[in-house]
């Protein structure tokens, strides 16, 4: 019997829409990639969603005007949206659309083995060696940091840094605002062009893989969350 894709949307804190594919549990890796972004396709608000991708390989929505950033591992996909920004030239970098979103398992240990790759000196002191999830947290936050800059051939032991991870928050919605603690987000900094960019940086737990969020301060945001 073939397990179902499950589909769901929601806003998290930061005011960024996510999407999420997971299930189909039973479908070999290549067709559960290809179906997967076929279930998240067809749930647009007005039809068919077609990808498309700039030549630094950022992804777009063809005919849309707002910033999506993608991840996929293993039988999950998430699409992170801003809103519509008919003001901004989506392929190249804009703080006013600068996001990026990146996931991976939680317990995914090889992370250990390549920390120093990836990590600065004063990351890998920051982050406990031994610590599978904390060192998962900030590759994912690696990822979304780098995503977010649109740039290609970015070191990310010199020129996307971690300055604190985040706490791990909530995914759905939060309506009381109040009980959300500001200290929960991250901050990173990315090098582009020899100029320093600062990002926020927010983590959640879904279906056993850590999801990061890097985001400007000054990008278009949903207003509800």
């Amino acid at each position: 019997m073939e397990t179902e894709f499950i589909y769901w949307r929601h806003h998290t804190l930061p005011g960024i829409k996510v999407e999420e594919v997971c299930g189909g549990e039973d479908r070999p890796m290549p067709l559960w990639t290809e179906m997967a972004y076929q279930v998240y396709s067809e749930n647009g608000k007005e039809g068919y969603r077609e990808i498309g991708h700039f030549h630094n390989g950022a992804p777009f929505l063809m005919g849309e005007t707002e910033r999506i950033s993608i991840t996929h591992t293993g039988r999950f996909l998430a699409v992170a949206t801003l809103p519509p920004t008919p003001e901004v030239e989506l392929s190249v970098f804009s703080e006013r659309a600068a996001m990026g979103i990146d996931a991976e398992r939680a317990d995914r240990s090889q992370v250990l083995k390549v920390r120093e790759k990836f990590l600065s000196a004063e990351e890998l002191d920051m982050i406990p060696k031994d610590d599978v999830f904390m060192n998962v947290m900030a590759w994912t936050a690696k990822e979304a940091l780098y995503k977010a800059a649109m740039q290609t051939g970015l070191d990310f032991t010199k020129d996307v840094l971690v300055k604190s991870l985040p706490k791990l928050g909530p995914a759905v919605p939060v309506y009381d605002k109040s009980e959300f603690d500001p200290i929960r987000t991250g901050e990173g900094v990315v090098m582009i062009e020899g100029k320093e960019y600062h990002f926020i940086l927010y983590s959640y737990e879904s279906e056993g893989n850590i999801v990061t969020l890097a985001y400007s301060p000054r990008c278009a945001k949903f207003s509800k969350v």
